[in-house]
């Protein structure tokens, strides 16, 4: 038997299975370094394609690319096989136990994603009954290299790691390696198949190298605040210099406690940086919890980096962003580059995944410096997992986790406690404090919205911000003309314009009401004299007080008046803050800005929390590991889900789209445009898009792409029209 091919390019050059095999394995062994796993990583790469040596699958390639298959006429089906079920079998015929199925997860996964060990015939189980007669096959082919894999592979001692004879460490560990096989499957084909492509994935210079770079650009920051010498930025230069130093500490967990205005992003980015080169960590991944504001963020560390360094990685980056580098996109594939910028669902999600496409970036993550900015925000239906997955990189795969934010919350059950950043943040509160929190005197006497619009109307720049976009729409129809309305019944494109009018506005001195969502309580930097807020969880009022007085340019306080909304909070996780707010609220000597009243308001709030995903995490991913190795990973990576939210997407008609909804209309869905039109889009209830589709005022253009048709749906003051009944009495004047 001639020596199996692997692939075939179009111009008819030649991949030998052999080399295929060879350069797959020492480049997955190479990533897997980073956590000890090199064999594990090597043997996988091995075994990955060993069926393609089955004469269906050689026929099936030659065919593709006209190449004459006489040869095999005796030995084929006509069937094109699986391929990657002869390698998981021999594994499991090697090893019996739990090595034998680890490797039969990684080799059986490495195109469809990681199975689940029980179910139907998508289980490991059934396609290891099932796909005996392909390995039989090969079985003469894989002889030899099977006989020169080590007779046994020992996991690294963190691996089966158990807590109460749970193993709970095992499935994150093969996720990993997953990631490095992938990874090198997917680079050693492309490089062969796609000479050019490859020749684009960038060289990165290393953080070493980046550090000069950095620091000319923080100098300039530094000059800048000097000259303005207010306390604020004399207050920001120290917590520069203390995060600077801070940076020498043994790797680990630390938190970055800074009130809202502080330099965090900056600060928490240089510490990041000196404690990477002093400890040779390979990267820094920043993570933002909304894509609203991962732009901005993206655009200061281009400035101190370069844009040819940072990796913006998200499902709304721009497709103008994209033509402007197809490095850097390449680079998001794998995230290999010296700094990432990517939102907390792309992170956690993926360390949860079974896809190939979702993993391979994983092993890249090792070794890695990760800043959970806005950590206050991880779902606390999930809060375990994301916990056990911030424990299991930082005690096995040599992560340093930097929590950075200005209401830091009491994660329970991490494997450290948190180093603070900044010795004495409470300190640093009362310095930086620029606002004064005004509860009401009756924490359960509800205002109307008639007579909250009134009050609001005096001030000439105000914002309030409510708990629903229902709310939103209720407080703003009651605001005098010239008030602006900023919810997520707004395109994205929609909202960053009325944020810069509001922005400049503010600049000018110029009158400025503002209704809002919470949308504007993450990095929308906003500085008005007065806030109002909704009634909500203690994290939320003080990141609404983030947006008052913000420079501290006022000699007096900014007030920040929080009022009871006319309903409450539906049931769930919005009802729970508000009521943990009222029990804070009423302790004596509450002060509602400080960092021990947040760490005490988390405790209580989390302690609320029926179900923290621990029995799903169980279930799914430790109970039937130790010491059987079985795991639903395909079943985890399906439900594991930061925004649960159902939801659907409707496509408005906004700043002279219309072309381009048109092009989508005629030429059918492709990337380019409907990543274009993600910067048009509203997401709305599925109840509600039924009805506007009953009423004819969104047409499906395309199965599941749902598009506005009424020209009057879409308003440029309040967004998408979903409140106001099908008809207005004008609409029927002649």
């Amino acid at each position: 038997m001639k020596e199996p091919i692997a692939h075939i390019s179009e111009d008819g050059r030649i991949h030998s299975l052999i080399d295929h095999l060879t350069g797959t394995a020492e480049q997955a062994s190479t990533f897997a370094a980073a956590f000890d796993s090199e064999c594990w990583a090597r043997t996988a790469g091995i075994l990955h394609d060993l069926g393609k040596a089955h004469p269906d699958f050689q026929a099936y390639l030659c065919n593709a690319r006209g190449i004459d298959v006489s040869e095999y006429d005796d030995q084929t089906t006509g069937v094109r096989p699986n391929h990657s079920g002869a390698g998981a079998i021999f594994a499991g015929e090697k090893w019996k136990n739990i090595i034998g199925k680890t490797f039969t997860y990684l080799v059986a996964g490495h195109h469809a994603g990681l199975p689940d060990w029980f179910g139907g015939r998508d289980s490991l189980t059934w396609r290891l009954e099932n796909e005996k007669g392909i390995a039989d096959v090969v079985r003469h082919y894989a002889a030899p290299l099977l006989e020169a894999l080590p007779a046994q592979c020992q996991p690294p001692a963190f691996a089966m790691h158990c807590r109460n004879q749970d193993a709970v460490a095992y499935h994150l560990w093969v996720r990993m390696l997953f990631s490095c096989l992938v990874d090198a499957d997917f680079l050693d084909t492309e490089a062969f198949m796609d000479g050019d492509k490859h020749a684009l994935r960038p060289t990165f210079p290393s953080l070493n190298e980046l550090k000069a770079r950095f620091d000319r650009e923080m100098q300039l920051v530094i000059e800048e605040a000097k000259k303005k010498n207010s306390l604020v930025n004399r207050v920001r230069a120290d917590i520069l210099a203390v995060c600077r130093t801070a940076a020498m500490q043994a790797p680990g967990i630390f938190s970055l406690t800074v009130p809202t205005g502080g330099g965090k992003t900056l600060s928490g980015t240089a510490f990041a940086l000196d404690h990477a080169i002093q400890y040779n960590k390979s990267r820094i991944i920043y993570v933002i919890p909304y894509t609203s504001i991962i732009e901005q963020t993206a655009d200061v560390l281009r400035k101190h980096f370069g844009f040819e360094n940072v990796v913006e990685h998200h499902s709304n980056i721009a497709p103008e962003k994209e033509k402007e580098s197809p490095q850097l996109i390449l680079a998001a594939e794998n995230w290999d580059a010296p700094v990432i910028v990517t939102t907390s669902v792309q992170f956690f999600e993926s360390l949860y995944a079974a896809k190939s496409g979702r993993c391979r970036k994983l092993h890249n993550i090792a070794n890695s410096v990760v800043i959970l900015d806005e950590a206050q925000l991880l779902p606390p239906e999930l809060l375990h997992p994301c916990v056990e997955a911030l424990n299991r990189l930082i005690s096995d795969y040599k992560v340093t986790v930097v929590l950075s934010t200005a209401t830091q919350p009491a994660l329970p059950n991490l494997c450290q406690t948190p180093r603070e950043i900044i010795p004495q943040p409470e300190s640093l509160y009362e310095q930086l404090k620029r606002t004064h929190i005004l509860f009401p005197g009756d924490m359960n006497q509800p205002r109307d919205w008639s007579s909250l619009a009134a009050e609001l109307a005096v001030y000439e720049q105000v914002l309030c911000v409510v708990n629903t976009r229902k709310d939103c729409h209720a407080l703003w129809k009651e605001m005098p003309g010239g008030t602006f309305h900023l919810s997520a019944l707004m395109c994205g494109s929609h909202r960053s314009r009325i944020i810069a009018d509001v922005k400049e506005r503010l600049t000018r001195g110029d009158s400025c009401r503002v209704i809002s969502t919470q949308l504007v309580e993450a990095g929308v930097d906003m500085d008005f004299p007065v806030v109002y807020r909704a009634l909500a969880g203690l994290d939320s009022i003080n990141q609404a007080a983030g947006r008052c007085n913000r420079e501290g340019n006022k000699m007096e306080l900014g007030e920040v008046r929080v009022f009871i909304a006319p309903k409450p909070a539906p049931p769930g996780l919005l009802r729970k803050g508000e009521d943990t707010t009222r029990e804070m609220a009423a302790l004596s000597g509450f002060t509602p800005d400080t960092p021990n009243a947040f760490r005490r308001y988390f405790e209580a709030y989390y302690s609320s929390i029926n179900d923290t995903g621990e029995n799903w995490w169980r279930d799914n991913l430790v109970k039937n590991v130790n010491p059987a190795g079985n795991v639903q990973f395909r079943t985890a990576g399906k439900e594991f889900r930061l925004i649960k939210d159902e939801s659907v997407p409707i496509i408005v008609r906004y700043g002279g789209n219309d072309k381009m909804i048109d092009r989508l209309r005629f030429a059918g869905p492709s990337r380019e445009v409907m990543r274009a039109l993600q910067r048009y889009t509203v997401n709305v209830k599925p109840g509600v898009a039924g009805r506007l589709l009953a009423e004819g005022r969104v047409e499906e253009i395309h199965d599941g792409i749902l598009v506005q048709a009424d020209s009057t749906l879409y308003c440029s003051k309040i967004g998408l029209d979903i409140y106001r009944e099908v008809y207005d009495p004008e609409d029927l004047l002649i």
